[in-house]
């Protein structure tokens, strides 16, 4: 019998999937979460084999419970289960050790043999999640943006103008378009709010 703790904020969210997954004879569930910290409890109290793992959550996010549960209790196998799917939400969850990442658009069949494949030792993707990982690793490894490019662009993430970020951080106008222009370069892009949006799912913002 698989013991399985969810972790989720929405109670409605919950009780959907406690009811999908003891359908499942080989499965029980016995407790579940609202919060990170919430989680990180009620799975040293209750030992699950597994726990579904929201992401975004208030008192404490996903990850950071995941990486605590794990270290707490290594057997536990952690698959995040979510509606977001950017580079840097699934990175973050693989390394702090979750054995899958599946979206919440997932069919009943599918949450239920990636809880199987789990206990077994298997790690379960999304297939899109899995297409987004495959071509992370597959693109060349994009250029560090300098100290003083992250400061130029999280001013840009702010809305503020050139003239306003030449301001802040006491350099021409003209200077800071040089930055954003090698910034550009080096993150593919041809406009700010582009610039912003990579950096944000590459976690350099």
């Amino acid at each position: 019998m698989i013991r399985l703790l969810i972790v989720d904020d929405h109670p409605v969210v919950r009780e959907g999937l406690r009811g999908m997954l003891e359908a499942d004879p080989g499965i029980t569930v016995v407790g579940e979460a609202a919060s990170g910290g919430e989680a990180v409890v009620r799975a040293r109290d209750l030992r699950p084999d597994v726990v579904l793992m929201d992401l975004r959550m208030p008192g404490g996010d996903g990850v950071s419970a995941t990486g605590r549960i794990l270290a707490d209790r290594p057997q536990t196998r952690v698959i995040v289960l979510t509606t977001y799917e950017t580079d840097q939400d699934i990175v973050r969850a693989v390394e702090a050790g979750a054995a899958g990442y599946l979206l919440k658009d997932t069919s009943t069949a599918d949450l239920l043999a990636a809880v199987s494949a789990a206990v077994r030792g298997e790690t379960v993707l999304s297939p899109s999640v899995a297409t987004r990982l495959v071509s992370r690793m597959r693109a060349p490894a994009a250029e560090s943006l300098t100290p003083r490019e992250t400061q130029v662009l999280a001013l840009v993430a702010k809305g503020m103008s050139n003239g306003e970020i030449g301001r802040a951080l006491f350099i021409s106008e003209t200077t800071v378009k040089t930055h954003l222009l090698r910034i550009f370069g080096k993150l593919g892009v041809s406009d700010r709010t582009a610039a912003v949006t990579t950096a944000m799912d590459r976690g350099l913002l």
